[in-house]
């Protein structure tokens, strides 16, 4: 361990504690907090002995609409909560664990008021500061609000004409697709723009005589710099840059975003707490919390999370108890290297230090029904073995045999503390189990195929090869309603007497539905989402259905474009977050025309899709549907985990740093407002107790950003794990 690290655990309070739970594990049930006590009555304010309370007054009176927030350092993990005062500015704090707290105000409107000490107990009134200006207010808005003054490129400056031209990258066709490259399907999908370490130019960065200079210098910084210049190579880099050098320029010299109003109706009774994880070098992608099935599974259980590129272990969170602990993760190849590059130029927060060294590469967990932990992880190099190949006896590479493969998978049981590299010869990127009898785990990230593992039967024999199969994507194009063994393939033209191959850019999220088929989504443009019908045998009787965003004669966007993360409800309409700053539904029952065919090759069902704008200003030179949001991913809650019913659409609201909730067609915007720059990339809903009301439910996320230095509070900062809850109103305790 570097003395760079060692300083940065120390700075985020973290040292000893992880170096302690490095590698133990606690394998006793886990405890449950008593939610028998006695309540006040929902909703009269009193004051419990383990809540804070108290009214919140500002110089024109009570402050409705603002959040109080509440930190303490002095359990295992540095721990939050933060609720939204009522319409008389009243504000209760629930259910907080014994210690000493900061309290303080934040609000649109306003600056932090001073931090006051209290405890669990305590009536605490607060004063609210007003913002002195303008700039002091807009410091607290979202990213997103910040992010919406960039001027995109017009609509007649593509396609592109290159470096001789108007810069812009001849491979950007169409105005939306240029939209997509800046918001979910490029820059937004690792981190945020328009918070304050992105809005600025620190002046650690050097001397550059123009701004497009600077952020040509601060896209090449540390880990990520070579796949951040890949991405605005794409899209014309010297333009990219001018167009982000334009903006920051405008905003050092004062120009600001429309406000946002504070919360109202239900987004007042949102309680959201927070815990610390990982470490300060670590990012992490997902979490896991209960098995999507049946979200009652590991009650008041352990979190589980993936570090993806940046270190080899699960990072744990007990929240009961409020501790850490950390899984290490082994490979079967103990040859194979980290997955990232060193840095291509020095980071401000690290130096030329490589603070990403993972080689497991873990991206998605998922918990079945006995709370055993399934992972997207590398466990080799990417040469496939011999039974992947051509030649092989094994049913699937016999049908479409594969050379290579980036991650598998793995799993790690609880009772027994053990974790296993699991070999495929599909590549992996996200799982989900389908509700069968054999506990089917299906993957994305297979590229030209869709691989899936039967759990039952791995677990029962320890045999993977055995228990994996794979398929590639099969077009019914002949309508013929089964799939045949011959078949065009992409790139060639359609044949309306044969089935066709198609490879879009292969499933990037995958949603097992009631009925047995299999949902993902494409990414690129249009894109669109996927249906697989497995058959019997699916390596040789799956078929897809493909179904694009609707675009005009022209290529251009009929409204909504490009998917990212997407999910299915329990209706079988599948929901999915566009990089044009909607949420998007598609039910394809809703379709006039046939659904196979030489006819049904994306393009013949616009009539399946709906869209919902998501709450965030439009790019300011836009005259479109859509915003400047471009979430990454739409989780349904199909359990009512949340407390607001039974398969409500989710979006992960990466720019809004808030989970936005699509409630009977209106959003309900749940924020974080502390630290700023919350950024999740998915969520999991867990109900640990059906009969104790809204106190036995919620969305649990982590922070997934790529930077967590980028929040608010800065070098040493770690992601977060947050609990969201919905109480009757925002005085229930």
């Amino acid at each position: 361990m570097t003395i760079r690290k060692i300083r940065s655990l120390i700075i985020a309070g973290l040292l000893p504690l992880t170096f302690i739970a490095c590698g133990s594990e606690d394998k006793q049930a886990p405890s449950q907090p008593d939610v028998s006590r006695p309540s006040p009555a929902a909703g009269d304010g009193q004051i419990a002995t383990d809540d804070i309370g108290g009214t919140v007054t500002g110089p024109g009176g009570p402050e409705a609409g603002v959040w109080v927030i509440a930190e303490t350092r002095d359990l295992g993990t540095r721990y939050a909560k933060t609720v939204v005062t009522d319409d008389q500015g009243r504000y209760l704090i629930p259910d907080l664990p014994e210690a000493n707290y900061d309290v303080w105000v934040r609000g649109y409107g306003l600056v932090d008021s001073e931090k006051n000490r209290a405890s669990p107990g305590d009536n605490l009134d607060l004063t609210a500061v007003a913002a002195p200006n303008k700039a002091a207010a807009a410091h607290y808005y979202p990213a997103g609000y910040w992010y919406s003054l960039l001027e995109v490129p017009a609509k007649n400056e593509f396609p592109g004409t290159g470096p001789t031209g108007n810069g812009i990258s001849p491979n950007v066709r169409h105005q939306a697709d240029y939209i997509r490259r800046i918001t979910s399907g490029g820059c937004l999908s690792c981190h945020q723009l328009g918070n304050e370490a992105t809005r600025e130019i620190p002046d650690q960065l050097g001397t550059f005589d123009t701004a497009a200079e600077a952020w040509l210098r601060r896209v090449q910084s540390g880990q990520a710099g070579g796949s951040m210049i890949r991405t605005l190579t794409g899209m014309g880099v010297e333009h990219s840059n001018r167009m982000f050098g334009d903006w920051t320029d405008r905003i050092a010299a004062g120009e600001l975003p429309p406000a946002p109003t504070r919360p109202q109706g239900l987004e007042r009774n949102v309680v959201v707490t927070q815990w610390d994880w990982a470490d300060p070098t670590a990012y992490l992608h997902d979490l896991v919390s209960t098995d999507r099935r049946n979200p009652t599974v590991n009650r008041y259980g352990k979190i589980y999370g993936a570090l993806e590129e940046s270190a080899d272990y699960l990072p744990v969170l007990d929240p009961v108890n409020h501790t850490l602990d950390r899984i290490p993760l082994t490979m079967l190849d103990s040859e194979a290297g980290p997955v990232s590059s060193p840095p291509l130029a020095e980071s401000l927060y690290w130096g030329d230090e490589a603070i990403w060294d993972s080689r497991a590469n873990v991206h998605n967990p998922m918990l079945d029904a006995r709370g055993r932990v399934w992972i997207t992880a590398r466990v080799r190099g990417r040469q496939n073995p011999d039974w992947c190949q051509s030649g092989s006896t094994h049913p699937s590479a016999q049908v479409f045999p594969l050379q290579n493969s980036g991650r598998q998978l793995g799993v790690y049981d609880p009772g027994s503390g053990k974790y296993t590299p699991i070999d495929t010869c599909f590549g992996t990127h996200h799982l989900m189990f389908a509700e069968d009898a054999k506990d089917t785990l299906w993957t994305s990230g297979g590229g030209p195929v869709i691989g899936w593992l039967d759990t039952k039967k791995y677990l029962e024999t320890g045999d993977a090869a055995a228990a994996q199969g794979w398929t590639p994507l099969i077009l019914d194009a002949n309508g013929n309603g089964v799939r045949d063994a011959e078949y065009v393939e992409p790139g060639d033209a359609v044949d309306p007497t044969q089935d066709k191959r198609i490879y879009p850019g292969g499933f990037y999220a995958v949603a097992p539905a009631m009925d047995g088929s299999v949902w993902g989504s494409i990414l690129g443009y249009p894109g669109g989402v996927a249906r697989l019908v497995p058959g019997d045998d699916p390596s040789r009787t799956a078929l897809i259905e493909y179904y694009e965003l609707p675009v005009d004669q022209n290529g251009d966007p009929v409204e909504g474009f490009s998917p990212r993360g997407m999910d299915i409800d329990r209706n079988g309409v599948a929901w999915a977050a566009l990089a044009s700053g909607h949420m998007a539904s598609f039910d394809r029952q809703k379709c006039r025309g046939p659904l196979n065919g030489p006819e049904a090759t994306g393009q013949h069902c616009p009539e399946g899709w709906s869209f919902h704008t998501e709450p965030l200003p439009q790019f300011k030179n836009l005259d479109r549907s859509g915003s400047s949001e471009g979430s990454y991913y739409t989780w349904v809650d199909q359990f009512n985990t949340l407390g607001l019913g039974e398969n409500i659409p989710i979006n992960t609201g990466n720019q809004s740093g808030a989970l936005l909730v699509l409630k009977d067609g209106e959003w309900v915007r749940m924020r974080v407002p502390y630290p700023l720059g919350f950024y999740t990339k998915w969520m999991d809903g867990r109900i640990d107790d059906p009969n104790a009301g809204w106190k036995g439910r919620g969305i649990w996320a982590t922070f997934s950003g790529r930077a967590p230095f980028h929040m608010e509070t800065g070098e040493g900062t770690t992601s977060k794990v947050f609990h969201f809850q919905m109480r009757p109103n925002p005085l229930s305790n």
